[in-house]
């Protein structure tokens, strides 16, 4: 006779296996995400200083190719570990967190192939520029921290020299930014050399001492931080201007467009999807809504053009814009006070709209001199993990830094864009490390657009003039859908981008161009912001329609914010989730 389990018991054998698959779910993601990071920062140490982790603050990244072939390698294990987790075992936090990491994961081996560390700078960054925020990353709490620092500053010439040696085999390989944009990078290289160690970014630390640093170590720490920056650091610096302007602007391709590279058109296609998080994404799709956003835009710039009653056609009020002095700052003073003003009146209206307020406090600043010239007008500084953020704007060329576009850009960088977002997100606890500082650029740059149109609702656009500088900076991302992929998909010429650039906006001149050779040196990006704005209004407009009287923006906004960073689709689930519960609870 056969034994049999009585049914209570069975059920309770049954929930505990549940309860063991589960836990073993739960245990390997876990050990993966905390093997990854650690990984990370160790392969990473810049990555590991920003986040806060200073195990590594004394020394530099390796980026030989050998380097690069062993993280895909080591990229692949994580990637196969994921991919043996049982998902449906996990929390739903859980399986977000896997969604989320499998994106990371699966990227990084499609854009490793294409060995894009051939090109390690842009128009207005790189590593170069990155080593100049370095002493704002580090903690300098004691003696031991100032050698970290300084130790790090004497790796600088192994690091740059491996960096020229990836340029040289991207040189040789066809593999390089377009010499046409190159005179824009070449004034922020210049900038950057160091010309009097105590006035350069480096020296910093040194000038202020805290007070557990005794005076003896300062006079030790002073004489080897000055050795390192004048032995090793300016070398790096005039050695990497030198090969600059001597091998790689001569040697540079005379194409504009990524698709020219060999396998560009690739690579290309692959960084569509990598930064609007899609991955049914295209060229020609991204360029047909471009066409149509710029038309829909252009109509309600018209509009405004006939409320303020101006005289001459589209072409003349644009002309009328970037002239008029009326519009623009007598001093870098008078433009930081104004955005400071600006976020004041922000920051009393964001309980009106927001449920969830991060804690963090951010500033108001210049944009870093060494920086400013070949920069856009302003820009999120986040700093390292517990700083304080940074809303940089640029106090350069105030003749193209109109003051009806300040509105827009603060709510962009500062609140409730860039420093909301990502604030919000340092400050998620329950949550691996890496979802922290995720930053898929659909949802961070779509949500600072986003931000933009938001300031309508928020009151913050008091003057036709402002509205039309909300419009233009959101004709300027309809834009980039239509020059992104007509440089590099479709065969344009950087004037014919610039052209339209122009024709289509209000942004000076200057501006103009230096986002022009921001888009030719780094594909796709651009594409980011109003694909995700467009799809974080969609959703938005499909809950006010699912929950009728029972919408809430502040929930709404608190949806789409608290879980940090996240890819479209993953957004879209979020979204879905927080309408199923605000039906259940109705």
């Amino acid at each position: 006779m056969r034994a049999t389990i009585p049914g209570a018991f069975a059920l309770t054998l049954a929930l505990a296996a549940q309860c063991a698959v589960a836990s073993a779910a739960s245990d390997a993601l876990a050990a993966l995400l905390d093997d990854e990071r650690e990984a990370a920062w160790r392969d990473d140490p810049l990555q590991a200083t920003y986040e806060g982790v200073h195990r590594y603050d004394d020394r530099l990244p390796s980026v030989t190719p050998a380097d690069q072939v062993m993280r895909l390698a080591t990229n692949q294990r994580f990637l196969d570990r994921l991919h043996a987790i049982d998902v449906d075992s996990l929390t739903p936090q859980e399986r977000i967190s896997l969604e989320l990491f499998d994106f990371v994961l699966s990227q990084r081996q499609i854009l490793g192939r294409h060995r894009d560390w051939r090109t390690p700078i842009n128009s207005d960054s790189g590593f170069y520029a990155d080593l100049l925020l370095l002493a704002d990353a580090h903690p300098f709490a004691n003696a031991a921290d100032y050698e970290r620092y300084i130790s790090r500053l004497r790796d600088v010439p192994r690091y740059f020299r491996q960096n020229i040696d990836n340029m040289r085999i991207g040189m040789r390989e066809g593999f390089t930014l377009p010499r046409e944009i190159l005179p824009g990078i070449a004034t922020i290289i210049a900038g950057a050399q160091i010309r009097n160690v105590e006035e350069s970014t480096f020296w910093a630390p040194f000038a202020r001492f805290p007070e557990s640093v005794s005076a003896s170590d300062r006079e030790r720490l002073m004489a080897d931080g000055r050795s390192a920056i004048r032995d090793a650091v300016a070398p790096a610096y005039a050695q990497f201007q030198a090969f600059f302007e001597s091998e790689y602007r001569r040697k540079a391709r005379t194409s504009v467009g990524a698709s020219a590279m060999p396998g560009g058109r690739e690579y290309y296609a692959d960084l569509i999807r990598y930064y609007t998080t899609l991955p049914d994404a295209t060229a020609d799709g991204i360029h047909r809504t471009g066409l149509a956003e710029v038309a829909r835009i252009r109509a309600q710039m018209e509009g405004i053009v006939r409320e303020v009653n101006f005289a001459g056609d589209f072409a003349a009020f644009l002309a009328y814009l970037r002239t008029d002095p009326q519009f623009y700052p007598k001093s870098g003073d008078e433009l930081l006070r104004e955005a400071a003003w600006i976020t004041r009146e922000i920051d009393a209206r964001i309980p009106d709209f927001f449920g969830l307020i991060p804690r963090t406090p951010y500033t108001v600043k210049p944009v870093p001199a060494a920086l400013a010239p070949n920069y856009t007008g302003g820009r999120y500084n986040p700093g390292p993990t517990g700083a304080a953020g940074e809303y940089w704007v640029n106090t350069t060329r105030l003749d193209q830094r109109p003051l009806y576009v300040l509105p827009a850009l603060t709510l962009h960088e500062a609140a409730p864009g860039h420093h909301t977002q990502g604030s919000l997100a340092r400050e998620l606890e329950n949550v691996p490390a890496f979802r922290r500082n995720f930053y898929p650029h659909a949802f961070g740059e779509g949500w600072g657009l986003y931000s933009e149109w938001l300031g309508q609702e928020m009151g913050i656009y008091h003057t036709p003039y402002e509205r039309f500088g909300r419009l233009t900076y959101e004709m300027w991302r309809a834009c980039r859908l239509v020059v992104d992929t007509g440089i590099h998909a479709m065969g344009w010429t950087r004037q014919q981008a610039i052209d339209y650039m122009t024709g289509n906006t209000a942004l000076s001149n200057h501006e103009i161009r230096t986002e022009i050779d921001r888009y030719i040196a780094w594909p796709g990006q651009a594409l980011a912001y109003k694909t995700g704005e467009m799809h974080i209004i969609a959703l938005r407009r499909h809950a006010e329609r699912e929950l009728g009287e029972h919408f809430d923006v502040r929930a709404f906004h608190d949806a789409v914010l608290d879980n940090g960073g996240l890819t479209l689709p993953v957004l879209g689930e979020q979204i879905e989730a927080y309408i199923a519960r605000v039906k259940a609870a109705h």
